[in-house]
C-alpha cells in the first residue's frame, strides 16, 4: 500500500521569487502528495548546499533544474517500490546515493522534497492525517544514548558526558502539543536591507493560555506597532522577507524600545505576557575576530563585549530568547555567553548547529548554549531532522521548529512541531500567506485534537522565566 510508484519534480517559487523544487510522490492506492522545499537568506556555512544552476544566464543562475532532474532520473530510478513508510531507510539511500557529506552532488533541495513527500504520500497510502504519520514516525526515532551507540559501531566517534544546560521540561516530546509561536515584528540584517544590525526582534506571548490566545495578541502587537511605527514616521508599512516591520531606526536598542512599547499598547505586561526575542544572527556582521555594528556608527566589539551588551539587554527589557547570539564558529564566546546568560534566556543556536545532531553533540558535550533552532533544508532529510530534535530533548536543550526566509505555501512544519511535541515554533511575521500558512494549520490542529493535544505556553521556560518587576527593577 505504501510502496512508492511514481516520483516527479518541478521548479516552482519561493516568497522571495526565487526557485526552488516541488517534489510530488504517489503510492500504489493512494493519491499524488506533494512536498516544497524552502530556502534560507541567512544561512551558516556548515548547512547542507542546495543545489542551484550557477554560471547559466537565466534567472541569474539561481534556478533549480539540475535538482530536480535528480530527482526525475537518479533518485526516481533508486527508490522505485521502495517503502514510503520506511522513512529511516528513505532517507539513508537518498544520503547513500548523493555520496557527499553536505549533499552536494545532488543538492540538499532535491533529497529534502524527496524526503518529505515520500511522508506525505504515506499518509495518504494509509488515508491518515499528516500528523499522525508524523507522531508514528516520532515514536520510531531512537534515544540519542542508542543512536551514538549505533555510530560508534559505525566507527563514528563516541558520544562523552552529556551537560544538560537547564532543567529539562519532561513533557515536550511526549505527546501532541501545540507550540508557544516566537513571532517577528521587526526585521534587520540580512531580511530588511541591513538598517540594523541584529536580524529580528521578536515576541514570545508566554502567558497566553492557548495558541488561539497566543496568535491573537501577537496579531494585536504587531497592529500596535505599526500604528506607532507610523506615528513617528519610520516607515512603518515597510516589511522584511518575514513580514517584520523594516523601519529606519537610528540604533538596535529602539527596535526593542518599540516593540515594548507595542506590548504595553497592546494592553498586554511586557514579561508577564509578553516577552523579548532576538535573533542576532552575529556571523553575518563578524569581521577579522570582531563584531562591526554597522547601527552602531561603525562600532567593533569582542567576543566579550557583545556577551556584555546583550548580557545588559537582558537586565534592561523583558528579553527570554537570543538566537546566534554569537558567531558560528565562535565556540569561546558562545561558551562564554551559556556562562553569563544560560540560567536566564533560552540561547539558540541556528547557525552554530544548522540542525545536525553531530554539531549539536559537540554543543551538548561542551556545554554550549541551552537551544537549538530545528530546519529542514539545514540538513536535508526529515529523518536527520527527527533525530538532531530527539537529541536536543534527550539532553535538556529547547528545540525550535523554524521556517526559512524564503518559504512557501507548504505547511509541514506546522504537523511536524504538534506532531514531536517540541514546544516552539519561529514562522516569521503574521502577513504574507506562506507565513500564515502555517499559522492557520496550527488552528485547524488546535481544533481538530482539541484535549488530545496539550498547550505549555511559557511555562515550558520554567525558572527562566522572569516577571515584569523582576525585569524592570533589574534595568534600574
Amino acid at each position: 500500500m505504501t510502496r512508492i510508484e511514481q516520483i516527479h519534480a518541478r521548479e516552482v517559487f519561493d516568497s522571495r521569487g526565487r526557485p526552488t523544487v516541488e517534489v510530488e510522490i504517489r503510492c500504489a492506492g493512494g493519491r499524488t502528495a506533494r512536498a516544497i522545499v524552502p530556502s534560507g537568506a541567512s544561512t551558516g556555512e556548515h548547512e547542507s548546499v542546495e543545489l542551484r544552476d550557477e554560471g547559466e544566464a537565466r534567472l541569474d543562475g539561481s534556478g533549480v533544474t539540475r535538482a530536480v532532474s535528480h530527482v526525475r532520473g537518479e533518485i526516481a530510478q533508486a527508490l522505485q517500490g521502495a517503502d514510503a513508510a520506511d522513512q529511516q531507510q528513505i532517507d539513508r539511500v537518498l544520503c547513500e546515493l548523493d555520496g557527499t557529506p553536505n549533499k552536494s552532488r545532488l543538492g540538499a533541495n532535491a533529497i529534502l522534497g524527496v524526503s518529505l513527500a515520500a511522508a506525505c504520500a504515506a499518509a495518504e497510502a494509509k488515508n491518515i492525517r499528516l500528523i499522525d504519520h508524523l507522531r508514528d514516525l516520532w515514536r520510531q526515532v531512537p534515544s540519542s544514548t542508542a543512536t551514538a551507540a549505533a555510530d560508534s559501531a559505525a566507527g563514528q566517534s563516541p558520544t562523552v558526558s552529556h551537560v544538560t544546560p537547564h532543567e529539562s521540561f519532561s513533557p515536550l516530546g511526549t505527546g501532541f502539543s501545540l507550540p508557544l509561536p516566537m513571532v517577528n515584528m521587526i526585521s534587520g540584517g540580512l531580511h530588511a536591507g541591513g538598517n540594523l544590525d541584529f536580524q529580528d526582534f521578536l515576541i514570545l506571548p508566554v502567558g497566553a493560555s492557548s495558541y488561539r490566545q497566543a496568535l491573537d495578541w501577537i496579531i494585536t502587537v504587531y497592529r500596535r506597532l505599526g500604528t506607532l511605527l507610523e506615528q513617528t514616521r519610520r516607515g512603518g508599512r515597510l516589511v522584511g522577507d518575514e513580514g517584520g516591520y523594516g523601519p529606519i531606526l537610528e540604533s538596535n536598542g529602539a527596535a526593542v524600545e518599540f516593540v515594548v512599547a507595542a506590548i504595553e499598547a497592546a494592553g498586554l505586561a511586557p514579561g508577564d505576557d509578553v516577552a523579548i526575542g532576538l535573533d542576532v544572527a552575529s556571523s553575518h556582521f563578524y569581521r577579522d575576530g570582531k563584531y562591526v555594528l554597522s547601527a552602531g556608527a561603525g562600532t567593533e566589539l569582542t567576543s566579550e563585549e557583545l556577551v556584555g551588551l546583550l548580557e545588559s539587554w537582558v537586565d534592561r527589557w523583558p528579553v527570554i530568547s537570543i538566537e546566534d547570539g554569537l558567531a558560528e564558529n565562535d565556540w569561546d564566546g558562545w561558551k562564554l555567553l551559556t556562562e553569563r546568560l544560560s540560567d536566564r534566556v533560552q540561547l539558540i543556536g541556528d547557525d552554530l548547529f544548522v540542525t545536525s545532531r553531530h554539531r549539536l553533540q559537540r554543543g551538548i558535550d561542551s556545554g554550549t548554549a541551552n537551544s537549538v533552532l530545528i530546519k529542514l533544508n539545514q540538513i536535508g532529510s526529515l529523518w536527520e531532522t527527527l533525530e538532531t530534535l530527539r537529541l536536543a530533548l534527550d539532553n535538556g536543550y529547547w528545540p525550535v521548529v523554524s521556517a526559512r526566509s524564503g518559504e512557501t505555501e507548504d505547511s509541514f512544519i506546522a504537523d511536524l512541531v504538534v506532531a514531536t511535541g517540541a514546544g516552539q515554533i519561529k514562522v516569521g511575521s503574521i502577513t504574507r500567506s506562506e507565513r500564515l500558512a502555517k499559522y492557520n494549520q496550527l488552528l485547524r490542529l488546535d481544533e481538530q485534537l482539541g484535549d488530545d493535544a496539550a498547550w505549555y505556553g511559557g511555562s515550558l521556560f520554567g525558572r527562566i522565566r522572569r516577571s515584569a518587576s523582576t525585569w524592570k527593577e533589574a534595568g534600574e
